[in-house]
């Protein structure tokens, strides 16, 4: 699990810091977003301290129907559990009491200039972004005609230059080497490349290339969607290679499983052709077209009209 500071949450979504800088360190570890309600009616059982708190219409109008001292009793109560901030959408006034109780209990205070709804989807696709379990893996990921195809195989097998091949036709890289996969929602995989090696590209008797600088802005972006795997593999003599494509088989990545498909690798065979071909073949078969299918049943048709001839 990832963690961020209330410093970097508030940079990144044009939060203003109101009162509380002494926690502005303070890490970031929980997804879910806090609205307390009934909370400030005193109810703190499953008040969870961990999270964020979002301050919006309804919970400043419920907090103006309390006594000043009821209010500053209840308020008191949650800032004493330490949460890590406290964020008022755009149309909410920041009390006294927010403030000096942000400034006691080293709590930051923050305001956006976001109405609550659309405050409230902002910071939980970014925490969910920023906060998910990442999985690494080895191998590349690109961006072929809008398909995220994640590249993998042993090393040495040719993955950075058919990368390359790949760039120098058009397509964009994601990431090379190391691939920082997470799930943002049962079905959806997204692939990163860690900041280190973002724009960057190993090609083995050349060295380290940085796609941005050699091809331009438009063969690198930062993330993309996971929505088909490329097995790249030694070509096996005795193995039968599937010729069809009528089985799709998958692979599994936290909850979500996606298409595999096993390339052969052989001396002279475009390598970056092949994986072009893979990714557009999967992408017609997300658009409902399966040529495999199609081909199947156009033959069964004629077997069909030959017997009754």
């Amino acid at each position: 699990m990832k963690v961020i500071k209330v410093i970097q949450l508030a940079k990144e979504n044009d939060l203003e810091m109101v009162a509380g800088e002494t926690g502005l360190d303070k890490p970031v570890t929980e997804v879910m977003i806090s609205r307390p309600g009934i909370e400030l009616a005193g109810f703190m059982e499953f008040f969870d301290p961990e999270r964020v708190i979002l301050i919006g219409s309804k919970e400043a109008s419920f907090l103006n129907l309390l006594d000043a001292s009821l209010q500053e009793k209840r308020l008191t109560e949650i800032f004493k559990l330490n949460p890590p901030a406290l964020i008022f959408s755009t149309n909410v006034e920041i009390k006294d009491i927010f403030i000096k109780l942000g400034n006691k209990y080293h709590v930051p205070i923050l305001k956006s200039k976001l109405r609550t709804t659309a405050l409230n989807s902002k910071l939980y696709s970014y925490l969910q972004e920023n906060l998910a379990k990442r999985q690494t893996v080895h191998g590349v990921l690109m961006d072929i005609n809008g398909m995220g195809t994640l590249i993998i195989g042993k090393s040495g097998i040719g993955k950075s230059e058919t990368a390359l091949e790949l760039i120098k036709r058009g397509h964009m890289l994601i990431s090379d080497d190391r691939v920082d996969i997470f799930q943002k929602d049962v079905g959806t995989l997204i692939g990163e490349a860690p900041k280190i090696l973002e724009r960057y590209l190993e090609v083995r008797g050349i060295g380290i290339i940085d796609v941005v600088s050699m091809f331009g802005i438009g063969s690198y972006r930062e993330s993309k969607k996971v929505r088909l795997v490329v097995e790249l593999e030694k070509w096996e003599e005795k193995k039968n290679y599937d010729r069809l494509g009528l089985n799709t088989k998958t692979t599994k990545y936290f909850d979500t499983e996606i298409p595999i498909v096993t390339t052969p690798v052989l001396p002279g065979r475009n390598v970056a052709l092949l994986v072009e071909s893979a990714a557009m073949n999967e992408k017609l078969k997300y658009l409902g077209y399966h040529a495999a299918f199609n081909l199947t049943r156009e033959v069964m048709r004629n077997i069909k009209d030959n017997e009754q001839e």
